[in-house]
């Protein structure tokens, strides 16, 4: 009889990470950590949590970790080498069989859409949107950082929320944004808004997003009119990933996943991408509910399916 295999699959998220173990038909255990992200925490802090996650997640399932036939990890920053290094070392000396290295937003890109074509919306502090066509083929947009892109975003929502009270402002339309912000921010004028929204480093405009929200609950017209603009932005990204597949003979409905606490979240945001996709890109069928990221790096292990990375056309100079 032969025995059956066993698959470790990890969610690195920004805040946290997750992980599971499970057979070829059953989750037999579960652990979570904070976030091993080397860009957010560092090289020892990430393995320590790493390590005892792992550790969980072997007594939950009451698996050594030296049997597991096949692991896979989706975490950001695989294009740098350090961060590849760090997670090929680490889980490798303390879990057994194959390691599936992926971006996060590949596994999430396969927990909506198990290997099948599909467009994912990546929409938290910032934003990215890829697509995967029948063929395999990947498509990008956007993802160009917050000085540059970011389009939809919790970054994009604070950062224009200000410029927008502060158009107000000037031509004396009253809003609730420039009050609410400065007193989430413990300032007192809107020469200290103004300071602090040019330090440099600059501060950490996604964080203002609840306040945003907030005010629009509260019946502010420029706080819904900001977070509309965030889904009508969004749904133009996923447009244009969209005409690219379309351009490379992808036919019929395409699907359309996301993630991020934006499009989780904030409900007049994804409702006003939803519609906006309905003229724009009527082709496209937005998914009930979140992907499921580690469900996607699950399915990897089970399949032994590769990172699409090199694959993924973008608009490279």
């Amino acid at each position: 009889m032969q025995a059956m295999g066993l698959f470790l699959a990890i969610d690195a998220g920004g805040t946290k990470t997750t992980c599971l173990l499970a057979d070829e038909k059953h989750v037999l255990g579960r652990a979570s950590t904070g976030s091993v992200k080397l860009m957010r925490v560092s090289e020892a802090e990430a393995s320590t949590r790493l390590r005892t996650m792992l550790t969980e997640v072997s007594a939950a399932a009451g698996v050594d970790l030296g049997e597991v036939t096949r692991t896979c990890i989706g975490l950001a920053g695989l294009s740098i080498e350090a961060v590849r290094e760090w997670a090929e070392r680490e889980i490798g000396e303390v879990v057994g069989g194959d390691l599936l290295l992926c971006g996060d937003e590949e596994i999430a890109l396969d927990g909506a859409f198990q290997g099948g074509p599909g467009i994912l919306i990546v929409a938290g502090t910032g934003s990215n949107f890829i697509g995967r066509a029948s063929d395999g083929t990947m498509y990008s947009a956007g993802g160009w950082g917050p000085a540059l892109g970011d389009e939809g975003s919790g970054f994009w929502i604070g950062q224009e929320a200000l410029r927008a009270g502060f158009w107000a402002k000037d031509r004396n339309i009253p809003t609730t944004l420039l009050m609410k912000a400065g007193e989430f921010w413990g300032t007192n004028s809107l020469g200290e808004i103004v300071e602090k929204a040019n330090e440099r480093p600059g501060p950490d405009f996604a964080a203002l997003t609840p306040v945003v929200v907030k005010c629009a609950e509260a019946g502010d017209e420029l706080a819904q009119a900001v977070l509309e603009r965030a889904g009508a932005e969004l749904a133009e990204q996923v447009a244009l990933v969209a005409l690219k597949m379309a351009e490379s003979g992808e036919v019929g409905e395409v699907g359309v996943a996301y993630v991020g606490g934006v499009l989780e979240h904030i409900e007049i945001v994804r409702q006003s991408m939803v519609e906006a996709l309905k003229t724009s890109t009527p082709q496209t069928k937005v998914m009930e509910g979140p992907a499921d990221s580690l469900q996607g790096a699950l399915w990897r292990a089970r399949n032994g399916a590769k990172s699409s990375v090199a694959q993924i056309r973008t608009n490279s100079i």
